[in-house]
């Protein structure tokens, strides 16, 4: 047996007269929008005289005035005592501990998993 081959369908030409209406129209077609309001010409209405002048901001170079130099300073870390390396590190492990834990929520965020499983 051979395959059955599908016989080949017929080409057809419409006519199409540009000066007839069309075939169909539907009867409930949403309005058309109107188009939005052109915008306003000519220059901007005169601002109010009451309204006190604003003081330009200075530059950045005039707010703050140059940097202080650079000064060498004698600074040995050996040579802390045990209080200030106990206060650094109490100064310390408060900001790290935040930024650990909010890495760690984003991360449970990403993954889809909010709840801790140990509580």
């Amino acid at each position: 047996t051979t395959p059955a081959v599908p016989p080949a369908l017929p080409s057809v030409q419409r006519d199409v007269n540009p000066m007839s209406p069309p075939a169909y129209s539907p009867a409930s077609s949403p309005p058309t929008p109107p188009p939005p309001p052109p915008p306003p010409s000519g220059p901007p209405p005169p601002y109010s005289a009451t309204e006190p002048p604003r003081r330009p901001l200075p530059s950045h170079a005039e707010r703050e005035e140059a940097p202080p130099t650079y000064t060498a300073v004698d600074f040995d870390p050996r040579s802390l005592t045990q209080g200030q390396i106990d206060e650094l590190t109490h100064k310390m492990a408060g900001p790290i501990t935040r930024l650990l834990r909010t890495e760690l929520r984003l991360e449970r965020e990403r993954i889809g998993k909010l709840r801790d499983p140990r509580r």
